[in-house]
């Protein structure tokens, strides 16, 4: 899978979670960028990333991504 096809997927998901059809992700979004990213859309949004992918990430790992581009790193070494 390519870094492409993962930040398809991700758009879906995201758009999903917030309900938000126009959202579209890149390397540096931040929940700064997204309306209602809070820290309870956060736990939603990683639950809804980790089964479109069917990965899992641990606390330690969740609690470092600063940006949409290393979630993208870490599902692209997960997978």
């Amino acid at each position: 899978m390519t870094r492409e096809d993962i930040y398809e997927r991700l758009n879906e998901v995201f758009r999903d979670v917030f309900d938000d059809y126009s959202i579209s992700v890149g390397d540096d979004t931040t929940a700064e960028d997204i309306d209602g990213w809070d820290s309870l859309m956060h736990i939603t949004l990683i639950e809804a990333v980790e089964e479109e992918f069917n990965i899992s990430f641990d606390m330690k790992t969740v609690v470092k991504m600063k940006n949409v581009g290393e979630m993208v790193d870490v599902i692209e070494d997960s997978i």
